[in-house]
């Protein structure tokens, strides 16, 4: 299991893309340390993590920075399969459905 030394979200407690990363972290029940940005003045770190976007939620396991929230989740999924309920069903058809009605 991951501690939050290994996690960190990069948020903003407005955000619903945030949000959603840290309801599938708890539902998982992994530690993570939350690290709140002010996006008029983003840090060194949110800027180095997303260079593209520069924009929140950001991942960061053991350092390396995972970013989308969509891409998240299905990242947390994986590596922590074996970890709390899956986030997407096994069902082809059931998990393309889900993913649909995720899509924002």
């Amino acid at each position: 299991m991951a501690g939050a030394d290994d996690l960190k979200v990069l948020g903003l407690w407005t955000s619903p893309f945030v949000i959603r990363v840290r309801i599938v972290l708890n539902l998982k029940g992994l530690a993570y340390e939350y690290v709140e940005e002010d996006l008029g003045n983003k840090s060194a770190l949110l800027l180095s993590s997303n260079s593209v976007h520069k924009t929140v939620p950001v991942l960061l396991h053991a350092g390396r920075p995972v970013n989308e929230s969509q891409i998240i989740l299905q990242y947390i999924d994986k590596v922590w399969a074996g970890t709390g309920p899956a986030v997407l069903p096994r069902d082809p058809y059931e998990r393309a459905g889900a993913r649909f009605w995720a899509a924002g």
